[in-house]
């Protein structure tokens, strides 16, 4: 199973505690990985066909001092598509003058969508499929950018029927919001005043979250599999779409 982890935030965040027990689990995944963050309307994108632990992308990206409010990554156990750079998530696509990010864990067996020219897979995975056929169907339904409601709607109109063709765990960020939905593994929490310690689970590491925020500072994380020990991290229900603004959930 590939392994996704995403954050939201009401300000530029370091992400490097959380990817630094999010790249732990790629011993048992070893097929690539990749972190997208957004910095302002950009977006930077790091990719590597090689494992997360043993990959000199990865340490640069450690190395990288990263703030950002909305953060995309993933680790990839391949199920279908050759080990290559081309499959690596996240994947990142251009629509209504805004760069989006999506990563996918699952299998969608037989998911072969009509696609235009304007929203083409280069690799040969069903998770660039899915995407390139979000996209292409948000933006026959919104002429422009809409609002996080409206886009969170048309979403949920949109997801069961890609969701039908199997496991289709995701998570998708225009650097306004960042939706993420379950099929059978995803937990989020919500970070905010007063904070706490926290300490990986896969990692000995602990940080005193009240030492490096501010009492306004909120983060949203979402990730396939709880990250930290003695934090109440809350399931998605099978089926379950949510969206994260400003490191918060939108109200369903």
């Amino acid at each position: 199973m590939c392994q996704l982890l995403g954050m939201n935030c009401n300000t530029p965040t370091d992400v490097m505690f959380s990817f630094t027990g999010f790249a732990t689990r790629s011993v048992e995944h070893k097929d690539g990985f990749g972190i997208a963050f957004f910095e302002g309307r950009g977006v930077r994108l790091f990719v590597d066909d090689q494992p997360a632990a043993a990959s000199p992308v990865a340490e640069l990206v450690k190395r990288y001092p990263i703030r950002s409010e909305n953060v995309i990554a993933h680790i990839r156990k391949a199920t279908q598509g050759r080990v290559g750079l081309e499959n690596c998530h996240p994947f990142v696509r251009e629509l209504w003058g805004r760069y989006w990010v999506f990563a996918h864990n699952g299998d969608l067996k037989g998911f072969s969508p009509k696609l235009h020219a304007a929203f083409r897979p280069v690799g040969d995975t069903d998770s660039e499929r899915a995407f390139c056929w979000l996209l292409q169907e948000l933006a026959k339904n919104h002429a422009s950018v809409p609002t996080v409601e409206a886009l969170t709607q048309t979403l949920h109109e949109l997801v069961p029927q890609v969701a039908a063709y199997g496991t289709f765990n995701f998570m998708l960020s225009n650097g306004q919001a960042l939706w993420a939905h379950c099929s059978t593994h995803l937990h989020w929490l919500a970070r905010q005043h007063p904070f706490s310690h926290a300490r990986l689970q896969d990692e000995d590491l602990t940080v005193n979250f009240a030492e490096v925020t501010t009492p306004t500072d909120r983060v949203a994380v979402v990730v396939t599999e709880p990250l930290t020990r003695d934090e109440a991290w809350v399931r998605f229900a099978p089926g379950e779409l949510r969206a994260f603004v400003d490191g918060a959930p939108l109200p369903d």
